[in-house]
């Protein structure tokens, strides 16, 4: 599958070699920081120790970054973290989308939409 300027889905396998970009194009993809990454690796690392998720990729397009979550490697994400910068102001930036293609939750502060599949964080009150 392609997207709109010739990038891959980002939850295809690529087969193997890591393709060789310029320094331009580098400086042009959209990344998380270090504190949304930080945030994302704490509820995957939780995850992994209930035994839920067992792989990740991560991948920086030019117009969006996406952290896709596995339950195995072989098969395609359970869920993507995206964040797009151009639905900030509208939608939100940041978005989580199931396998299915739908999705879950978007909004405006990652912590947020992350809550949506941290069930760990959820407590029954009597």
């Amino acid at each position: 599958m392609t997207f709109g300027s010739g990038e891959i889905d980002p939850s295809q396998s690529l087969g193997g070699g890591t393709p060789v970009r310029s320094v331009s194009a580098l400086a042009n993809q959209v990344t998380f920081s270090r504190r949304e990454l930080n945030r994302i690796l704490d509820l995957y690392g939780r995850k992994v120790a209930a035994g839920e998720w067992r792989d990740y990729a991560i991948d920086f397009l030019k117009d969006r970054a996406v952290f896709s979550v596995f339950r195995r490697s072989s098969e395609v994400p359970i869920y993507r973290i995206e964040k797009n910068p151009k639905l900030e102001r509208r939608q939100g930036a940041y978005s989580i989308i199931s396998a299915t293609g739908l999705i879950v939750r978007r909004g405006h502060e990652l912590e947020r939409v992350l809550r949506s599949i941290d069930r760990s964080q959820l407590a029954v009150v009597n």
